[in-house]
């Protein structure tokens, strides 16, 4: 008889912290509680939020009378820790403090994840692993390059839905995700766009750190002359939550939920038409982007996040992107479907668990 593993997952996003309990591949319950960025930025940093967040998690346990005792295995979504090839990775003391610390200059609510994992594992037990962290580093070296000397791009992304929604979408089209090549987009609270050559991720924007289309949280691309005009005098803090907590909607309408900043558009409010379209076309512009360092040589535009509850957003996609590739939607997230995955493949002997290295898998060119 198959023995049956219980899996727990953790996936703390920018305005949401969504938890799983697995048996195998079958999802037992799952669910998605939203966070208002007025409440997050109530807390001086993310790992203030901490015990906030642990409470989501035993409201959870309580309210569906869930006992993790017992439980195989705890999956923490990786955050901010040194740049790291992809792949599954045992949480340990040292991934847990470089994460706290943001080594990999990730300020994500991500880097909850690991720390959430550990407090769970402390009380009920069961392994306790990351998966495809954010800050999964494949880029080429022509996307490392900027135009200051000793000051290079990172790869932050929302790498592990990203690389499930493009290894589903190659599986459905009969080949292996590294005979592929597409340009996959993440669109929720954060906006990824990247490039994707034959399973690895050569570039695509720093989500992370603010650039790309502005996102219900994130102030995007600006101009370096409208960078220091707006930020300078500003403290380090209200730089960093305008990248990650404090900018994009949540800078024009003081809410990061998308469904009451939608509503006004619905309403017919012209602020929130201009703005929620704008948002459309940033994504639109940076999907172009993405075309080139593929050379034109792309099998599939993959949509996936949150946001496309929203039809007009893949539709208007399609209207300006279909002459590079097929469109196709994959509404919502594969993130904790792959979390699960990847534990059950860990605990059945099928993978190795790789040991967190404590250092950047990139570090500079030797000239």
């Amino acid at each position: 008889m198959t023995r049956t593993y219980r899996i727990f997952i953790i996936n703390p996003g920018s305005t949401s912290t969504k938890l799983s309990l697995f048996e195998n591949d079958k999802n037992i319950y799952t669910t998605d509680v939203f966070h208002d960025s007025k409440v997050l930025l109530s807390f001086p940093t993310i790992n203030d939020q901490l015990d906030y967040r642990m409470k989501v998690i035993y409201d959870f346990l309580k309210e569906d009378h869930i006992d993790l005792t017992g439980i195989d295995a705890v999956v923490g979504r990786g955050g901010g820790c040194y740049a790291v090839p992809g792949g599954i990775y045992q949480i340990d003391e040292r991934l847990i403090a470089d994460t706290r610390a943001a080594r990999g200059g990730l300020y994500h609510a991500s880097m909850l994840g690991v720390q959430m994992a550990n407090e769970v594992h402390q009380k009920y037990g069961g392994i306790m692993i990351m998966m495809d962290p954010p800050v999964v580093d494949e880029l080429c070296d022509d996307a490392r390059i900027t135009g200051l000397k000793g000051v290079y791009r990172r790869a932050v992304s929302h790498a592990l839905n990203l690389k499930a929604t493009a290894r589903t979408h190659a599986k459905r089209m009969g080949k292996r995700y590294e005979d592929c090549n597409f340009i996959v987009c993440h669109i929720d609270g954060g906006i990824s766009v990247t490039a994707h050559e034959h399973g690895r991720m050569i570039d695509g924007n720093d989500a992370g750190g603010g650039e790309g289309p502005f996102t219900p949280t994130r102030m995007g691309s600006l101009a370096v002359t409208d960078g220091r005009r707006v930020l300078l005098g500003r403290t380090d803090r209200e730089i960093r939550d305008l990248c990650s907590q404090a900018g994009g909607l949540s800078s024009w309408f003081g809410t990061s939920n998308s469904d009451k900043v939608h509503r006004m558009v619905e309403n017919g409010n012209e602020t929130a038409i201009r703005v929620w379209n704008a948002m459309i076309y940033q994504i639109i512009k940076w999907i172009g982007m993405m075309s080139t360092p593929l050379k034109g040589q792309v099998d599939a535009i993959l949509l996936t996040g949150g946001l496309l509850r929203f039809p007009e957003i893949g539709k208007r996609i399609e209207e300006s992107c279909s002459f590079i590739a097929p469109v196709y939607q994959y509404p919502g997230e594969f993130e904790q479907e792959a979390m699960a995955a990847g534990a059950m493949r860990i605990l059945t002997g099928e993978e190795q668990v790789k040991t967190y290295p404590g250092k950047p898998v990139w570090s500079g060119f030797d000239s």
